[in-house]
């Protein structure tokens, strides 16, 4: 008898076991050597892993990302339960994309969102915008600066082009899915994008309850911000007419200027970046914006984002300011923490810091796939003990400073979750683009779109 309950035992507790295994069987294969490793695997663990950040670091009362996640366990003053909107919004497709790499059920992405719904749906907003930052537990706002408490147009421009692709993808699901992307919907709308033009043909970052207009920064390109100028446009509720993009945005044709560096060319005027911006230029309006076949009067987008890249690449293999550890496998250089504070790296001799923030490299795959790749293998069979944490890569890196920070920020690990899935399967692009607003923006600011064979190829690559 003895032997028979010992024996039952033992059989309950192997079938629990393989239950475990089976039921987390992603979880298991993600901790593979890296050296046994396909492409396409890595792909995956870098996903699963960045997606995290989103999943088991996100705050808990309003499932929002938080600003930063340090493992240090050190934060500035009240900072560790303040989430960011544009980090949000980048969270938002990370999720959507959990859901079709199998990271989590669709009902479980399903709760996940509709508590971020319920959180903007009750957070402060001023004109429909949200601000920068907000306090998790309660979803007030919290300055970004003395006279950055009020509505943050950028930050809600990315968290809207997240919302959207939130909308598309259960929209024609069950019941309770489509009552979220109805609420969705609502959110969406009620932003009043012509409220920020201030009464000009420009759109304007913040705007504050207590201080007006007085950061006065009127938004001019070439940088991070040309989804806002779609998104404005595409309003059904609150739009505003081209002539706000054209003077305002293209500084009625300013924005054209062609340069090149390692025989690449650039169409546009990056501000303040000669030789192309931070590299999350070409990721931040381009996570739902598909830039294949995209283009205006003032540029081809794909050529554009992809000839930057490809700067910021040879400029970190030429490596003319002898930085350890730049080359081939290791190069990328956008915003991210630095070795005295935060800044933004670029490709000069006055933005180059030293400084590698993996995002760089990683986010820009759809434009630059085996560089990417071969730098992603490289930080994870050579350098994972410096540079891999519980959330993916870590934000940024020096080899010649021997500088190893083990912090994290959400606008940069969202992007790398989004852009490798576009490159992917093309996901958040197709949910974003067949907005039928965004099609209407994009044609009445004179943009045409033709994806063709280059995305269809991305579409046919394996999940």
């Amino acid at each position: 008898m003895k032997f028979n309950k010992i024996t039952f035992c033992l059989f309950i507790t192997i079938i629990i076991f393989s239950f475990k295994i089976a039921t987390n069987n992603s979880k298991a294969t993600f901790k593979a050597n890296s050296d046994s490793l396909s492409t396409d695997s890595l792909l995956t663990l870098i996903q699963h892993q960045t997606f995290q950040y989103f999943w088991t670091g996100a705050e808990p009362n309003s499932g929002m990302a938080p600003e930063r996640i340090n493992m240090d366990g050190i934060y500035p003053q009240n900072d560790k339960n303040v989430v960011t909107a544009g980090g949000s919004g980048f969270g938002v497709m990370a999720i959507l994309t959990g859901i079709h790499r199998g990271f989590i059920t669709r009902e479980e992405g399903f709760h996940r969102l509709e508590k971020i719904v319920n959180f903007l749906e009750k957070a402060d907003r001023f004109h429909g915008a949200w601000p920068h930052w907000m306090h998790g537990e309660t979803g007030k706002v919290k300055p970004f600066s003395k006279k950055d408490d009020g509505g943050d147009l950028v930050e809600t421009a990315f968290m809207v082009q997240g919302l959207l692709c939130v909308r598309q993808y259960f929209k024609d699901g069950n019941i309770e899915e489509k009552k979220l992307a109805a609420r969705v919907d609502k959110l969406w709308k009620e932003v009043d994008w012509n409220w920020y033009r201030n009464g000009q043909n420009v759109l304007y970052w913040h705007w504050s309850p207590d201080y007006g207009w007085q950061m006065n920064f009127p938004i001019h390109g070439y940088n991070e911000c040309l989804i806002l100028y779609v998104l404005a446009a595409s309003s059904p509720t609150h739009g505003v007419p081209s002539s706000v993009y054209h003077e305002g945005w293209a500084e009625n044709g300013k924005i054209k200027s062609p340069s090149k560096l390692f025989g690449y060319a650039l169409q546009l005027h990056h501000q303040g970046a000669p030789n192309g911006g931070p590299l999350f230029w070409a990721h931040y309006s381009y996570l739902g914006l598909n830039p294949h076949g995209l283009k205006d009067k003032y540029a081809d987008y794909w050529k554009e984002n992809k000839n930057q890249t490809l700067i910021n690449y040879e400029w970190c293999v030429h490596d003319s300011l002898g930085y350890k550890g730049y080359g081939p496998d290791s190069w990328g250089l956008t915003s991210s923490y630095s070795v005295k504070g935060y800044a933004g790296h670029a490709p000069s001799a006055e933005r180059d810091l030293g400084v590698i923030s993996p995002t760089a490299a990683i986010s820009s795959i759809p434009y630059t796939p085996e560089k990417s790749i071969a730098a992603m293998k490289h930080w994870y069979s050579d350098m994972k003990d410096k540079l891999w944490g519980p959330y993916g890569f870590y934000d940024a890196f020096s080899e010649t400073e021997n500088w190893y920070p083990q912090k994290y920020l959400a606008i940069d690990q969202g992007p790398q979750v989004v852009m490798i899935e576009n490159y992917r399967s093309g996901l958040l692009w197709r949910l974003f683009m067949s907005c039928h607003e965004v099609k209407s923006g994009l044609k009445k600011l004179g943009f045409q779109y033709q994806p063709g064979v280059s995305l269809q190829g991305a579409f046919k690559r394996s999940r």
